[in-house]
């Protein structure tokens, strides 16, 4: 990491190079402005590749050796499968089987799964890891272990990244639960069915080579084909390539709190009293326990209301196939299987539809389906006065979150954060965010137990909630009341100096960084 600091456009002092990379400040939302064209993949021919279309090899170790892996090389996976992945780690330990150094990581997003990496980032295999950290990896990292920095993307800005050559893959490997051996594959069938692959789109469209493996290989042609087989190199065959099973976490249960769910309840009046509940209307919550009850308690208003969506996003859940299934929404456009429900209706139902990062999350793109949602609820570990928020970093200050979309959800027509005023006693709202993921410009209206507090920016909300008889306060109100409650501001969390990853914008931009927290 360069000594290089330079303070962007929210305050924040970033280095402008990461990893040996020139790395840009964050200069303000849309202020960026992209030039060039798009990277490219390497040119193919059909003469390189077997003329009945059979691209089995023996073994991952196989493959790995074909596409000519090499010291220094990235390496891409994804987490359709999120903590049920059984492949990720075996391509490293194949890669230490051949003895390969100095790799650098390219996942959607890791999770605690996917711990045993910390061997290899620990013996030299891996130098470090670009992408979201969940759990284990993002403490490992916290603790400044890491050789190099770490970099966090939304989905959104992982594609941005790829399409616009910021990361040159040399690998993909893509885990599929139904492969042809031309490499056409899905998500959506085999036994270890997880939904839509769209997280892997980037990786088979601009990787130099690209791994299919599957535990259920099928005779051509693989229907449908979420991945191509034209842009697939090798396919691997294995006995079980995740555990779909566990897509379902802890995140993905809808909460039992009864002040979560009081926040839930609050989050779907305030949608509501704000005229955003109507005919044709279409929101997105995450998968967090109180996103899914604010989905429940929207979905009796709509049926009293006799109300349709025209589509609602997903990550998807069982309760957003009932909503399908039910006739209160025309459409799911789905990035992501949080559950087995999830699964099936992708695979059985056309109204379910399978989408990807290029056309929902992409900002460097001709717009794209985050922009359009009249209404998002997500969550956030942290926000601050001037609505700023946080989602990767504890109380704490260590690093234990990834980004997912939620970044990219930032610019629907309403974003809403429903969270508690505090956990453990430890107040959420704070004077300055510990690590800037969201400008608040972007971020509309807090919900909390304690009340609702609105942006200033927004006087459209402001207004016509005005005599909704919901709890409207200020933020600063709210934060005081909590303060008393909890015994005073917060302590900060303690770092050092060592900068141990970059938290990067949309459009590539490095918002915030991540320091190596210091030793109690």
């Amino acid at each position: 990491m360069s000594n290089d600091l330079q303070r962007n456009a929210a305050g924040r002092l970033v280095p402008t190079q990461i990893n040996g990379e020139t790395a840009i400040p964050y200069k303000g939302v849309g202020a960026h402005v992209p030039s060039g064209r798009k990277t490219a993949p390497l040119i193919s021919r059909c003469a390189d590749y077997p003329a009945d279309g059979n691209k089995v090899v023996a073994d991952l170790k196989t493959a790995l050796e074909r596409a000519g892996l090499r010291d220094g090389m990235t390496i891409s996976s994804h987490h359709h499968f999120r903590n049920g992945d059984l492949v990720a780690n075996q391509v490293f330990d194949a890669a230490a089987e051949l003895g390969v150094k100095d790799l650098r990581w390219f996942p959607s997003a890791s999770f605690p799964c996917h711990e045993p990496m910390i061997r290899h980032l620990e013996s030299g295999v891996l130098h470090h890891i670009e992408g979201s950290m969940n759990g284990p990896l993002g403490a490992y990292a916290s603790e400044g272990k890491m050789r190099g920095t770490g970099v966090l993307r939304s989905h959104g800005g992982r594609y941005q990244a790829v399409q616009d050559g910021e990361v040159h893959i040399d690998i993909a490997v893509i885990a599929a639960p139904t492969s042809d051996p031309f490499g056409n594959c899905n998500g959506v069938q085999g036994p270890s069915a997880c939904g839509g692959l769209g997280f892997a789109l980037a990786d088979a469209q601009y990787a130099d080579r690209v791994i299919v493996v599957t535990d259920n290989l099928v005779p051509f042609p693989c229907v449908p084909w979420q991945i191509m087989g034209n842009h697939v190199d090798y396919v691997v065959v294995m006995d079980k390539i995740g555990e779909p099973e566990k897509i379902v976490s802890g995140t993905t249960n809808i909460t039992k709190s009864p002040d979560r769910l009081l926040i839930a309840e609050l989050t779907a009046r305030f949608v509501e009293a704000a005229g955003i509940l109507k005919d044709g209307f279409s929101f997105q919550a995450g998968a967090g326990g109180t996103s899914l009850a604010f989905a429940i308690f929207l979905r009796d208003m709509m049926r009293e209301k006799n109300i349709r969506a025209r589509f609602v996003r997903g990550g998807s859940t069982r309760y957003l196939v009932d909503m399908l299934e039910e006739g209160l929404t025309d459409y799911i456009l789905d990035g992501q299987t949080f559950d087995l429900a999830g699964v099936a209706s992708m695979r059985d139902n056309p109204r379910h539809i399978h989408t990807n990062p290029f056309v929902s999350y992409n900002y460097h793109n001709k717009g794209n389906i985050a922009s359009m949602l009249d209404v998002v609820v997500l969550g956030a570990t942290e926000v601050d006065t001037h609505f700023n928020a946080n989602v990767v970093t504890h109380s704490d200050g260590r690093l234990l979150h990834g980004i997912g979309g939620w970044q990219n959800c930032l610019f629907s027509k309403c974003t809403i954060l429903p969270i508690p005023s505090f956990r453990d006693r430890i107040p959420v709202i704070v004077d300055e965010v510990t690590t800037l993921c969201g400008p608040g410009e972007l971020i509309d209206v807090i919900v909390t137990e304690r009340g609702i507090a609105i942006n200033p920016l927004r006087q459209d909300l402001i207004e016509a909630t005005k005599n909704s008889g919901l709890p409207i306060r200020s933020i600063d109100e709210i934060k005081e009341e909590v303060e008393g409650i909890c015994g005073g501001v917060p302590d900060k969390p303690q770092f050092n100096d060592n900068i141990i990853a970059a938290i990067k914008w949309v459009d590539g931009t490095v918002i915030d960084v991540v320091r190596q927290v210091a030793e109690s």
